[in-house]
Parts: structure tokens; C-alpha cells; sequence
């Protein structure tokens, strides 16, 4: 009777390892619905030809979003520091091509993602093994910090008067660069491109799995022998690493970088951005992102002096009526429609 228990036990476990397989399987399939934003970034190149610079830093800060979604929306970490890896890899691209002359913009890329991952490690190690108000503060220490290193350094950074006209080499070493920003913007897509399937592939395997299981109940996630603190320290590595990604490619469509890529107003904008989209959904760093960029763009020419009340009116509707973001209000609606057609 007891072995007859063991066996069915274990074909119990093995039918849950098998649905969950198949569970993750199915949501790693892209869906139709997936190609819409993309499909809407190619028509905008060709809609709007004359604001492909504006539309470059849209395709920027959509992966600095990304990357903040990574660990606030399927980790549970929550920061007020995020800039600090924009910034480090802002810099690590201006002052190669300002004092090194290693300007190949690709190259460049890799070595922000390297530069940004190994600080984001190490402060990742230490910052990660605290929560709450501790890690907002240390969080957003680690980037004061870092920006007045950059201050204090000022013959290496340039201080607040930062790192301008720097000049790159022809993306792969033919197309050049025009004044309209094509080749910037086009560039910036192929990247986020990139990078998206690369946080896709993350979060919907396992790994991204049990991260969800730490935002959600981190002391049974330790009571199960998870390792919490490395899968954490992990995930805050490739964040990092992203977000240098998106602070390189800043650098490189303004060809110039101050000191504050580390300011707060970043880090708190790249959180603003991910409530309006939605947290913990991909897309809506895409929606959050460009949303807020065209609202800022709209709002700075109504009024040049007062753009951010009209950016804190959208705030304040959308935590109280759209408290899982736009995303999460059409999910509302859809599913409101169809209960109605169901009844």
C-alpha cells in the first residue's frame, strides 16, 4: 500500500512539473497582439520623418523602463536609484570616445552593459539585503553618490559642464549619421528589439518564475530553499546592465552627456513612466514610456514654465482610476465587454 502511495505521489509531481512546463511554454509563445508596438514604431519612422531625434529618446527611455520593470514589476525591487546605472553607462560611453577616442558605437554598447552590470553587482550584493525604506535610501544614495564622484572628478567628467560634442563612427561603418536622426532612431529600435526578447526570454522561464515567487511571498520562497538574495542579486545585475544599455545609446543620439543622467528627476521619472503603463507587464514600459514622453513634449510647449502640473494631474487620474496603468485598464475593459456579451 505504501509503495502503491509513493508511485502515485510521484506521478502526482510529475503531472505538476508537466502542466507547468506546458504552462510556461504556452505564455512564451508570441501572440498576434505582441507586433502591435512594434508595428507602431516602424509607422511612426515613416509618419513622422522630421522627429525621429524625439522619437530616438522615446526608444530610450522605453528600455530604461524595461530594465526598472525587470526588478520592480517581477522582482519586487523597489528603487529610487535606478539612474545611477543609466548614468554609469551614459559616461562609460562619453568619456571613452572624449578620452579614449573609441568611438564605434556598437563596441560601445557592450562596454556600458559591462561597466553598468559590474556596479550593479557589487552594490547589488550588499543594497539587496535590505528592504523597504532602508533600500529606497541606499538605492537612492548609491546614485547621489555617484554623481558627486563624478563632481568631485571634474577633469575626467567634465563636471556639471559634462562631456559635449562627441562624435561617433558610422553605425557598422556605413550608414552615417543625419541630421534628422533616421539612422539614430532605426538604431535604437534594432536595440530595444534585442533587448526585449532578451528580458522576454527572462521572464517567462523559470528563473523569472521564482522571481515572481519572491515579489510575492519571499519568506516562503526561502522556506523552500530558494536561493533569494543571488536570484536577486542576478536579476539586479542584468537590470543594471540594461539600463547602461539605454544610458549608452542616450549619449550616442545627443553626442554629449552630463552629470545629470544621475539625477532623481530620472529615477523618479523611469518609476512615473512604469505607473502609467502598468508594472510587471513588458508592454507597458513601452506604453508607459511613450505616453509620458509626448505628454512632456505637449505639455513643455503649452506652458514652458508650468508642463509638470499637467504631468501630475495624468499621475494623480491614473492612480486613482488606472491603478494597474493603462495596460491594466484596457485588460479592465476587455474583460468588462466580454461579460457583457457572455450575459
Amino acid at each position: 500500500m505504501a509503495a502503491s502511495d509513493t508511485t502515485m505521489a510521484a506521478a502526482d509531481r510529475a503531472s505538476t512539473r508537466e502542466r507547468a512546463a506546458d504552462y510556461l511554454l504556452r505564455r512564451h509563445r508570441f501572440r498576434a497582439a505582441e507586433a502591435l508596438p512594434w508595428l507602431f514604431a516602424i509607422a511612426v519612422f515613416f509618419v513622422f520623418p522630421d522627429r525621429m531625434t524625439f522619437g530616438s529618446q522615446v526608444l530610450v527611455m522605453v528600455m530604461f523602463a524595461l530594465s526598472l520593470d525587470l526588478i520592480l514589476g517581477y522582482a519586487g525591487i523597489v528603487t529610487l536609484g535606478h539612474a545611477a546605472f543609466f548614468g554609469v553607462g551614459a559616461y562609460t560611453v562619453g568619456l571613452l570616445a572624449a578620452r579614449l577616442q573609441w568611438t564605434e558605437p556598437i563596441s560601445g554598447l557592450f562596454a556600458a552593459a559591462i561597466v553598468a552590470a559590474i556596479v550593479g553587482f557589487i552594490t547589488g550584493w550588499f543594497l539587496l539585503r535590505y528592504r523597504g525604506l532602508t533600500l529606497l535610501m541606499l538605492t537612492l544614495a548609491t546614485a547621489i553618490m555617484l554623481q558627486e564622484t563624478g563632481n568631485l572628478r571634474s577633469d575626467i567628467s567634465g563636471g556639471y559642464d559634462g562631456l559635449p560634442g562627441l562624435t561617433f563612427k558610422p553605425l557598422l561603418g556605413i550608414f552615417d549619421y543625419d541630421l534628422y536622426g533616421h539612422t539614430y532612431y532605426l538604431y535604437a529600435l534594432a536595440v530595444l528589439a534585442v533587448v526585449f526578447y532578451f528580458v522576454r526570454r527572462i521572464v517567462y522561464s523559470p528563473f523569472g518564475q521564482a522571481l515572481t515567487g519572491i515579489r510575492e511571498n519571499v519568506r516562503r520562497m526561502h522556506a523552500i530553499g530558494s536561493p533569494v538574495h543571488w536570484r536577486l542579486v542576478t536579476v539586479y545585475t542584468i537590470a543594471a546592465a540594461i539600463a547602461g544599455v539605454a544610458g549608452a545609446l542616450f549619449t550616442q543620439t545627443n553626442a554629449y552627456v552630463t552629470l545629470t543622467v544621475f539625477d532623481f528627476d530620472n529615477s523618479a521619472k523611469v518609476m512615473v513612466m512604469l505607473i502609467l503603463g502598468g508594472t510587471g507587464r513588458l508592454y507597458g514600459a513601452f506604453v508607459g514610456a511613450t505616453v509620458y514622453m509626448v505628454l512632456e513634449d505637449y505639455f513643455s510647449k503649452l506652458s514652458p514654465t508650468f508642463w509638470q502640473f499637467g504631468i501630475g494631474l495624468v499621475l494623480v487620474l491614473a492612480v486613482l482610476f488606472a491603478r494597474r496603468g493603462v495596460l491594466g485598464l484596457f485588460e479592465s475593459m476587455g474583460q468588462y465587454i466580454a461579460e457583457r456579451k457572455k450575459s
